[in-house]
C-alpha cells in the first residue's frame, strides 16, 4: 500500500469526508472536509486525533496497513468535539491497552461523549512524553475554539499537530500537502472555516499562533485541510490578519426580499458603492445563500450593508440568522450601512438598527427604508447616496 509519510515513521491516516452536506448540521459542505489523523511508529505507537465515527472501517484500515499486529499504544486526543473524537470508543475496542492522553479539561467533556475511559494520562501545560525516537511536548490552546484544546509538538521531526488552528474545510482531493495543491483553491474554504468556527474567540487564537511561534517548526499538521510543509509563512500570515480583523477593501451587501423590491434596493445601493471605485462588492440573497458562505466575505471585506423586508413587524426570518451570527462571532473593525423595505407596516430596518445599536456597530450613515418598490426619485437617491457614503469610508479606511 502506499502510505503517505510527513517524515520518516510518521504517517497520514486522515479519511475524506464527501457525503457530508452540513457540517456541524448547519454549515454547507460543498467540497467536502478532511478528518486528518497521524500514526507515529516508535518503541511505542502513537496515534494524534482519531476521526469522526462514520469512517472506522477505512480508518482503522490504513491504522492496520502500516502496524499489521502491532497495538496502538497512545491515542492523544488534542480536542474533544466528535468530527475529532469520534472513533475513541472504537479505537479503545480495537486496542484496549490504549493510553488516551488529553489535558485536565480533556476527560469531562470526552467521558460525557464516550463513557468511562479507564487506561488515561493527563497532561499539563510544555510536559513531556518519550515514546522512543519521538518526544511530544504538549502546548494548551484554550478557546481555539473549545476549552480544553491543546497543540502537540513533535521535537525530532518539528511537526505541530495543530488541531483546528490552521485548518479548513474541503476534501483532499489528492493533495494532502499545501505544495501539491493550489493554495488558491483551498483559500476561500479555510477563510470560511475561520469565520464561521475560529473567529469568534479570534483573539484567542491570535495568542495561540504567538505561543507556539518561538518553535523551530518544520511542519504545521491541522486537523483539516491542507498539512503545511513549504508554505508556513502563507498559511500563518492569513491566520494573523484573520484574527486581527484586517478586512480588504470590498462591500458585502446582503438582503432579505420577498417580492424582490428589496432586492431592487440592494442593486441600487451596489451601483452606488461601484462608482467610488470599489471592484470587490458581493451581493447576497440571505434566502439563496447559506450564512457561512457570507460570514467569510464579511470577515474578508471591510464594509457590510444589510436589506431587509419587514415580515409581521419585524425583520425578513432568514436575516435573523445572519443578526445572530454577526452579534455572536463579532467581526471587528467594519463599516455598516442599512436599508429596507415595507408596506403596511415597518420593522425590517427597525430591528437591525436594534441589533447595530445592542452590538456597537459602525454605522455610518442613516438607515434607508422604503414604502413598496424603489420607484420614487427621492428613494433611489437615498439608496444611491448610501452606497456612495459606505464605499467613500471604505477608501478613506485605509
Amino acid at each position: 500500500m502506499n502510505h503517505i509519510n510527513l517524515a520518516d515513521n510518521v504517517y497520514y491516516v486522515g479519511v475524506n469526508d464527501r457525503r457530508t452536506e452540513l457540517f456541524e448540521n448547519h454549515m454547507e459542505l460543498p467540497n467536502g472536509v478532511s478528518y486528518n489523523s497521524y500514526l507515529i511508529v516508535d518503541d511505542k505507537v502513537t496515534l494524534i486525533d482519531p476521526v469522526e465515527q462514520g469512517f472506522m472501517s477505512e480508518y482503522l484500515f490504513k491504522i492496520k496497513s502500516i502496524l499489521g499486529d502491532r497495538k496502538v499504544d497512545y491515542l492523544i486526543i488534542n480536542h474533544d468535539e466528535p468530527d475529532h473524537s469520534g472513533a475513541v470508543s472504537a479505537i479503545i475496542r480495537e486496542y484496549p491497552d490504549v493510553c488516551v492522553i488529553g489535558n485536565a479539561k480533556t476527560f469531562g467533556p470526552l467521558e460525557a461523549f464516550y463513557g468511562c475511559i479507564k487506561n488515561k494520562k493527563v497532561v499539563a501545560e510544555g510536559e513531556i512524553l518519550c515514546t522512543g525516537q519521538h518526544t511530544f511536548r504538549f502546548f494548551m490552546v484554550p478557546m481555539v475554539h473549545w476549552p480544553e484544546s491543546m497543540v502537540t509538538y513533535e521535537q525530532k521531526t518539528k511537526i505541530i499537530f495543530s488541531n483546528d488552528a490552521f485548518g479548513g474545510f474541503g476534501a483532499l482531493n489528492g493533495a494532502i500537502f499545501d505544495d501539491e495543491a493550489n493554495l488558491g483553491f483551498y483559500e476561500d474554504d479555510m477563510r470560511r472555516y475561520y469565520a464561521n468556527i475560529v473567529g469568534k474567540v479570534a483573539a484567542m487564537a491570535l495568542k495561540a499562533i504567538q505561543k507556539v511561534g518561538p518553535l523551530d517548526i518544520s511542519m504545521i499538521a491541522p486537523s483539516h485541510g491542507l498539512i503545511w510543509r513549504s508554505n508556513l509563512a502563507w498559511v500563518v500570515e492569513r491566520y494573523a490578519k484573520w484574527s486581527k480583523h484586517e478586512g480588504e477593501n470590498g462591500v458585502v451587501i446582503v438582503y432579505g426580499s420577498m417580492y424582490g423590491n428589496t432586492g431592487r434596493m440592494a442593486d441600487i445601493v451596489a451601483r452606488g458603492v461601484a462608482e467610488c471605485g470599489i471592484k470587490d462588492i458581493r451581493v447576497y440573497d440571505i434566502s439563496k445563500t447559506e450564512v457561512s458562505f457570507i460570514m467569510s466575505d464579511i470577515w474578508k471585506y471591510k464594509a457590510v450593508v444589510l436589506g431587509a423586508a419587514s415580515h409581521y413587524g419585524c425583520v425578513f426570518p432568514n436575516m435573523s440568522l445572519l443578526l445572530h451570527e454577526l452579534v455572536e462571532f463579532r467581526p471587528h473593525n467594519k463599516i455598516f450601512g442599512i436599508f429596507g423595505g415595507m408596506s403596511w407596516s415597518g420593522g425590517g430596518v427597525k430591528t437591525i438598527m436594534a441589533t447595530a445599536e445592542c452590538a456597537k456597530w459602525n454605522v455610518i450613515a442613516d438607515p434607508v427604508e422604503v414604502k413598496g418598490a424603489p420607484i420614487r426619485e427621492e428613494d433611489i437617491d437615498k439608496l444611491y447616496n448610501l452606497g456612495k457614503t459606505i464605499g467613500m469610508a471604505v477608501l478613506q479606511n485605509n
